[in-house]
């Protein structure tokens, strides 16, 4: 698992559909979430780090994390300095904060999606004008 001068070898860690997981998670290469995560899941900004949440699979917490692949259901903020796709069957209840974002068809998405920009938080750091916020809130679905 870990080479001599100490660094960790590429792989994927797999949160399977009997598991549930109660905490927060911190990682640096691939992790794919079949079961249930109840905490935040954490990986280093501009880093090759996925995140993958299967069909079958849940997040309850917030999620901040390079790139993210969403198929199952999400109930907390996710953010992405580089890349979002929300599957069919994505289900996010929460802000969407992304650089570059794919929607496709069934998807589903209570919250707001707030455009960042090279891992800056512009769409936080100024306040939306009242007629920003009816292009940006709300739910949106793809069908």
């Amino acid at each position: 698992m870990f080479k001599k001068d100490g660094r960790s070898e590429a792989g994927i860690t797999l949160i399977a559909t009997n598991c549930e997981l109660v905490g927060d998670i911190h990682f640096s290469d691939q992790l794919m979430v079949n079961g249930v995560v109840k905490g935040n899941i954490y990986a280093e900004a501009g880093s090759r780090a996925t995140l993958t949440v299967s069909e079958k699979g849940q997040v309850h917490g917030e999620i901040r994390v390079p790139n993210v692949i969403v198929n199952g259901k999400v109930v907390g903020k996710i953010r992405s300095d580089k890349h979002i796709e929300l599957a069919a069957r994505a289900e996010v209840h929460g802000n969407v904060y992304y650089n570059l974002i794919e929607m496709v068809k069934g998807s589903k998405v209570e919250g707001q999606f707030l455009h960042v920009q090279d891992g800056a938080r512009s769409a936080e750091s100024k306040p939306a004008k009242p007629e920003d916020e009816s292009k940006v809130a709300g739910v949106a679905a793809v069908k």
